[in-house]
């Protein structure tokens, strides 16, 4: 770097590639569905359905996507038909059924995604273990910012 590349200048430089990482996770997601043989909703479901902190259902995963349940169940329906999703029974209410990736979306998705994961490897890899605290922590408060600025949005919103 250059002399010229410190202060608020280097600030400037971080937040303009931090928006071209924003900018360029549709175009990710839009290439891993077409990868994986899915549609970009049937990604983003398979991803919520991973990533859940708790069992997940159509409703729950309907609002998460922002669609109508009706909308959330033929998804479901066809992530199911996919071999992508299944239907178990909540594990303490028999009454409610759950949402769970199969092995098949598993690893249709690691082997979609196992390009990227290697230049991820390969970038992390040339990290001192100094820096890639400073990254970790770095991103880490990057993507709690961003949460916060999702989570802000859904606050405000007025019921319709």
């Amino acid at each position: 770097m250059s002399p010229k590349d410190d202060g608020p200048q280097l600030r400037y430089r971080i937040g303009q590639q931090v928006r071209q990482l924003l900018r360029l996770a549709p175009a990710v997601h839009t290439e891993l569905a077409e990868r994986v043989g899915v549609g970009i909703t049937d990604l983003l479901a398979l991803d919520h359905a991973t990533s859940a902190p708790s069992e997940l259902g159509v409703v729950q995963l309907a609002e998460l996507l922002k669609i109508r349940s009706a909308s959330a169940t033929v998804l479901v329906d066809r992530l199911v038909a996919s071999g992508h999703l299944e239907r178990r029974p909540h594990s303490s209410d028999r009454r409610r059924i759950t949402l769970h990736p199969t092995e098949t979306a598993h690893l249709d998705v690691r082997t979609a995604l196992a390009p990227l994961i290697d230049d991820l490897v390969e970038i992390t890899n040339g990290l001192s273990p100094s820096q890639a605290v400073v990254v970790l922590q770095f991103l880490t408060r990057i993507s709690s910012a961003l949460e916060r600025f999702a989570e802000d949005r859904r606050d405000t919103t007025p019921d319709p």
